[in-house]
């Protein structure tokens, strides 16, 4: 258990030192985290998931996973009026929930199911 706690407090410092943030996506069967630098906006932060949510990023749709936890699911979430729409210039913040928009058409080719 105590070394469970210094890894913890070990990775969450080197993050800090180095900068570095997560956000979440989630889909209907699994939640993956990313990592971004700090000050990254959602444009950048959508290349980290493909280059094709960058190049074609229309909007993201953002919420705290600290209110998802409190309020217990997204529907929640929706009605107590923390779910926004951000835009391009919108800067990704440690623990947002991100869903991405984006244009798959104008030359781009669609994302790739792996």
């Amino acid at each position: 258990h105590e070394c469970t706690s210094a890894l913890d407090k070990i990775i969450k410092t080197g993050y800090k030192a180095l900068q570095l943030e997560y956000f979440f996506t989630s889909g209907k069967t699994e939640v993956k985290a990313w990592t971004i630098q700090k000050g990254t906006k959602a444009p950048q932060a959508a290349g980290r998931i493909h280059t094709d949510f960058e190049k074609g990023f229309i909007m993201a749709e953002v919420f705290k996973v600290a209110d998802l936890i409190e309020l217990g699911d997204e529907n929640a979430v929706k009605a107590a009026g923390k779910y926004r729409q951000q835009g391009r210039n919108y800067v990704v913040e440690d623990g947002d929930v991100v869903f991405f928009k984006f244009n798959a058409g104008a030359g781009l080719t669609a994302a790739k199911k792996k």
